[in-house]
């Protein structure tokens, strides 16, 4: 890996008496597809916030691209955010726009591209999602694969480094999951994307990580690439790829 895209120092979050970070440390390169797995509750959608500028650290820093992110305002983090794109659990897609007009808001509201480059922009983030001929159509009329892939449109149409992946196969089966996964890897591929993917999805692990990284109780427990994991001797991890459930 050549450098560092996001470095994570000590991160530490609470929320009332009940402390979700401990402590993280973590580089994600740039240009790698890193998952995080655990069991829910164990951080993971608490820590991609603060990537995103969506929470600050109550101690530790982020550094993206080389800059401290920390203690930012909304005027300041606005450079940031459009370096990262992120797909959020479930689409958030907004019910009364058409599916290009959900992947142009973004644009529309944080930046001051003309309307044919925003429209350009749309049609060919569509492309990539292979839905160029619905974007008349709004989130109502298509299925839940699809909504996930306009999700990911969004995350894409302002071209970012990196996007994160709030558990982008919940709800889909194993086909819809599948072909989300080819997406993933090929924004990695042909874009020179990072991605940064939480998941359950075991099977998606295996096709798209170059790095899995596991949360336990806000803290790494354990990291390494999916060979090793694998064939890792640890019971917790072993029983969590398994689907045991702990006696």
């Amino acid at each position: 890996m050549a450098e560092p895209f996001i470095r994570i120092c000590n991160l530490h979050q609470t929320f009332g008496k009940q402390h979700v970070l401990r402590g993280v440390t973590l580089d994600i390169f740039r240009g790698e597809t890193l998952v995080l797995l655990g069991a829910s509750g164990g951080g993971k959608s608490v820590l991609v916030k603060h990537l995103a500028g969506l929470l600050q650290p109550q101690e530790g820093e982020i550094w993206i691209n080389n800059v401290n992110i920390t203690g930012m305002n909304e005027r300041e983090l606005g450079p940031i955010r459009r370096q990262i794109g992120m797909m959020f659990q479930g689409g958030a897609l907004f019910d009364s726009m058409t599916v290009f007009n959900n992947v142009a808001f973004p644009l529309r509201e944080d930046s001051e591209l003309k309307k044919d480059e925003i429209t350009e922009r749309v049609i060919n983030a569509l492309s990539i999602v292979k839905l160029a001929e619905h974007g008349d159509k709004y989130p109502s009329d298509i299925s839940g694969g699809m909504r996930k892939r306009v999700a990911l449109a969004r995350a894409v149409v302002d071209t970012p480094a990196c996007i994160i992946y709030d558990e982008p196969h919940a709800g889909l089966d194993p086909v819809t999951a599948a072909s989300i996964d080819i997406m993933i890897k090929d924004l990695q591929v042909s874009h020179g994307i990072t991605n940064i993917v939480i998941t359950h999805e075991i099977r998606s692990v295996f096709r798209i990580a170059d790095r899995v990284v596991f949360m336990k109780e806000g803290e790494i427990y354990w990291q390494g690439t999916p060979q090793e994991l694998q064939v890792s001797k640890d019971p917790i991890l072993h029983n969590f790829i398994e689907g045991i459930a702990d006696e």
